[in-house]
């Protein structure tokens, strides 16, 4: 270890290369190491739209361009359409969907739950538990409502 005099005292320290507080003195250093940990999110952030959108600009750069009435008319399945193209559609369907999503939303909260079953302690156990009453309940709630009936 290096040792250097103190100022106007004529002794001699050791030498440990920080500056008595724990930093290295060279706060460039720190700022660095915090703008490398931070490069990958903002690298992220920038390509992030970038891979997405590059696709749709070159599909859209290399189009075939030969517009037609016939292929800007409203089809379906290939089959010319009879009537009023739009319809209606009844809200069961997205009852339907709604309470998919929320029980598909369920197992995505409820997998590390049981993962950690053997660590957790018994607010976690608590916190579980409450949340799958609330989703049955609901469940239950929807049940009886007859929204899950298919008429």
């Amino acid at each position: 270890m290096a040792q250097t005099p103190v100022q106007g005292r004529g002794l001699v320290a050791p030498v440990t290369g920080l500056n008595g507080c724990g930093h290295s003195g060279y706060q460039g250093a720190d700022e660095m190491n915090v703008l490398n940990e931070w490069a990958f999110v903002g690298l992220f952030a920038v390509m992030a739209p970038v891979f997405p959108a590059l696709p749709i600009v070159i599909a859209w750069l290399f189009r075939p361009r030969k517009p037609n009435v016939l292929k800007s008319s409203t089809y379906e399945c290939g089959v010319e359409t009879i009537g009023d193209t739009w319809v209606q559609f009844r809200v069961q369907y997205y009852i339907y969907g709604l309470i998919f999503l929320v029980f598909d939303v369920e197992m995505v909260f409820l997998f590390p739950w049981a993962v950690a079953y053997n660590e957790m302690s018994l607010f976690g156990f608590v916190a579980g538990f409450l949340f799958i009453f609330l989703l049955t309940d609901a469940l239950f709630y929807a049940w009886k409502k007859n929204a899950l009936d298919w008429k």
